[in-house]
């Protein structure tokens, strides 16, 4: 079994970071479409439409051909707002990741390496709506890493790093369907503390739900 090590993110690591990342936005991707097919607000448009074809054209393969292109323009659709996502957060933080994690004040980024290459990515900075507390992000793991404890490991980091800066907590954000995530996290000790919306006029249809999480850090068996 190959060594895991932890350490600082180096200069050098920017471009294996991103892609990491991105190919962990991108796995979501036929999760979320489930997700969109199975609210209340798709399966009526499809069964108006197929319906409604049906009637006027008294065949079964117009309005099966219609439904196929809905289809796909709707998981087509799913693939843009990720990419979107992705594109969002590599201008927000991680095409510079030293300006806005390791030249700020309780902040940092990791990586985990296996043989000299970059498996794993966590990071935390102050909490914007939870002064308390610091906000783990960027967790991701490559598949072919999963399983090893890397995920686990880079959590820890987290925890001491937060502990050791006096925070009382660390804060994440996951999404409905991040579950893998969610039962990482509820493993580690986080408890799920709200419950949202995504903003986004799409999300908001789609009911694509936010989890907070929160891991105490009195309450984790290793504070003061």
């Amino acid at each position: 079994m190959a060594s895991i090590q932890i350490r600082k993110y180096r200069d050098e690591d920017a471009e294996a970071v991103k892609e990491i990342f991105t190919l962990g936005m991108s796995e979501h991707v036929p999760s979320t479409f489930m997700h969109v097919l199975k609210q209340p607000p798709t399966q009526m448009v499809l069964m108006c439409m197929f319906c409604a074809l049906m009637t006027s054209s008294k065949s079964f393969l117009l309005p099966i051909l219609a439904v196929t292109l809905l289809l796909a323009a709707a998981r087509q659709f799913v693939v843009y707002m990720f990419n979107r996502y992705i594109d969002t957060s590599l201008r927000k933080d991680l095409n510079n990741i030293s300006e806005t994690y390791l030249k700020q004040k309780n902040a940092c980024f990791w990586v985990a390496e296996s043989d000299g290459r970059v498996v794993g990515t966590v990071s935390c900075l102050p909490a914007e709506s939870s002064p308390e507390c610091l906000e783990l992000k960027r967790m991701s793991v490559c598949r072919s890493h999963r399983g090893m404890g890397i995920a686990k490991a880079l959590c820890r980091t987290v925890a001491d790093f937060t502990r050791d800066r006096g925070y009382a907590a660390v804060v994440l954000y996951t999404s409905v369907v991040q579950t893998d995530a969610q039962k990482l996290y509820e493993h580690m000790g986080y408890e799920k503390t709200r419950e949202f919306v995504a903003p986004e006029v799409a999300a908001k249809i789609m009911n694509f739900t936010l989890f907070e999480y929160r891991l105490d850090l009195q309450r984790d068996g290793k504070g003061n």
